[in-house]
């Protein structure tokens, strides 16, 4: 098949347009084309007070394949159709003796856990939450009644933190080998939409990943895999830097010699665990800051023009860098259109907030993280700094808000004014248990604090309306990733302790849903070799 890149069409073309664009494209007579297939839609809006374009990369089936790419060698835009498909790194004979296992069952786990399942490997998995439907209610019980399970809400619990999320599928990462297509296949296999397969910024939301995660898990344990719930490791049993099992906080212990690491960024009291243990690890940057939520209108009429409210637009996102006097950069994290502002704090007396949308994102208001990015040098003390920084910043936040797991919250205009605000004004916030209006400025380090400052007024160039006095801050937004990287070398193993696999976001290799799937999948690959050859 040919790849075609590029191709530009208007937004409410007819269907028939895109075929016809193809044929002129390949200078080619209608009946020379046998089919075609979109692999990516997304839209180019820099002229949209005149036009807003749809491109496309289509993958066509022609007659006389090789004389057409002959005559299209020196263009770019045409190309034979990678393979994207993925190919197993072989398959066991028997299941091991010793099973692997993996800690942490939210996308890395999930991924690692299916693959290793799909190579006939019976992958043990232990996750420290509750079942995906159990976990949602305890997850509620703390936005409407305040109530913190501290084994069981946004951070921990079968999906892992994605689950509460916005859902998006889509990554800035190198992935040669196209272990993204893989993740984005058996999504929708689980039962996600089949436009994640082309749209450009693909996402699920929230009500869909439920029923997605348990599918998967059915499968896994279908495979022969194994998914144990409300079971938390409290202990790395390693005999001369080589795992040998791990221990339950039940006491039970379990024999293996393959330990895959998907703990997310939140399972603090297990990187302190693994750091006495003597497992390598290291401070890394990550970014602190707030949510700042408007009208979904105004983000759509900014970003879309007259086009706003268009159907295969959807609402509209944005992402936002600016470069503050002081040095540090200031961006968007996490945008979610239509969506809501969350309590994800997993430890008691802390104040945590991060975005969620459905897959209609069709609530009043955007939401999106607005952060510093931080460095060890802003932190020192050792690989556990960063979490003390992140505790600190959460306890205040607690505070601010009143001590009761409401949010301390600010108006845009008066946060920037450096005044406490008093009421709410055209924004009402999404957040609950509630936004406790104060003075923002103690919540975050002062370089912090003036860096936003600085930022809000100049985004108004970029997103007209954007420094809107009545937009709401919430505070504070720690989680933005791991703080720390358990280092792994080449073969994907700890630097000081063999069979010891560190993935995902929690290691410090992966950054939302895909990638954290992604490591997932080449986690299991590097397990898998190892145990095959014992085969």
């Amino acid at each position: 098949m040919l790849r075609i890149t590029e191709l530009r069409l208007p937004i409410d073309h007819p269907e028939e347009a895109l075929r016809t664009a193809i044929v002129q494209r390949l200078k080619m007579a209608d009946g020379d084309l046998l089919g075609f297939s979109v692999f990516k839609r997304s839209h180019d809006a820099r002229k949209v007070r005149i036009e807003l374009l749809l491109v496309y990369i289509v993958d066509c089936k022609v007659k006389n394949e090789a004389a057409l790419l002959k005559k299209f060698s020196k263009d770019h835009n045409i190309s034979l159709t990678p393979d994207t498909s993925y190919h197993f790194i072989g398959h066991a004979r028997h299941a091991p003796v010793k099973r692997p296992v993996i800690i942490g069952f939210g996308p890395c786990g999930i991924f690692a856990a299916l693959i290793l399942a799909q190579m006939g490997l019976r992958p043990i998995v232990l996750e420290r939450g509750k079942a995906v439907r159990e976990r949602t209610q305890d997850t509620w019980g703390l936005w409407r009644k305040k109530i913190l399970n501290p084994e069981s809400n946004v951070q921990f619990g079968e999906g892992g933190a994605g689950t509460f999320s916005d859902g998006k599928l889509y990554s800035q990462i190198k992935d040669p080998k196209h272990y993204g297509r893989k993740v984005l296949n058996e999504f929708v296999k689980a039962g996600a939409p089949e436009e994640i397969l082309y749209v450009s910024h693909p996402h699920i939301g929230t009500f869909r990943l439920v029923g997605m995660v348990e599918n998967m898990r059915a499968e896994i344990e279908s495979l022969g895999g194994e998914i144990r719930f409300q079971q938390k490791v409290s202990d790395v049993l390693i005999d001369n830097g080589q795992v040998r099992g791990v221990t339950l906080e039940s006491g039970e212990q379990i024999e293996t010699d393959h330990v895959v690491l998907a703990l997310g960024h939140s399972a603090r009291d297990t990187f302190q665990m693994l750091h006495e243990r003597g497992v390598f690890m290291e401070a890394k940057p990550f970014s602190v800051g707030f949510r700042i939520e408007h009208p979904q209108s105004l983000i759509d009429k900014a970003r879309f023009g007259k086009f706003a409210g268009h159907p295969l637009l959807g609402a509209a996102d944005y992402k936002l860098v600016y470069h503050a006097s002081n040095g540090r950069s200031v961006y968007s994290f996490c945008m979610c259109p239509g969506g809501t502002v969350v309590a994800a704090t997993s430890e008691p007396n802390r104040v945590v907030t991060n975005g969620m949308s459905q897959y209609s994102r069709n609530e009043r208001n955007a939401n999106a993280g607005i952060v510093v990015g931080i460095t060890p040098a802003d932190y020192p003390g050792g690989p556990l700094a960063g979490v003390d920084l992140q505790r600190e910043l959460e306890s205040r936040a607690f505070e601010l808000g009143g001590g009761s797991y409401e949010a301390p919250g600010q108006l845009v205009g008066d946060f920037v004014a450096g005044k406490p605000s008093t009421e709410f004004g055209a924004v009402e916030p999404s957040y609950k248990p509630g936004v406790h209006l104060t003075d923002l400025a103690t919540s975050l380090p002062d370089y912090a604090i003036s860096a936003i400052r600085e930022a809000l007024p100049a985004f108004d160039k970029q997103i007209r309306g954007f420094y809107m006095h009545d937009a709401v801050l919430t505070g504070v937004e720690t989680r933005t990733s791991s703080p720390l990287r358990i280092t792994r070398g080449d073969d994907c193993q700890s630097l000081s302790v063999k069979g010891l696999y560190p993935a995902g976001e929690g290691a410090g290799y992966a950054g939302g849903i895909l990638s954290a799937g992604v490591d997932g999948i080449k986690v299991a690959e590097a397990v898998g070799a190892s145990l095959l050859q014992q085969q």
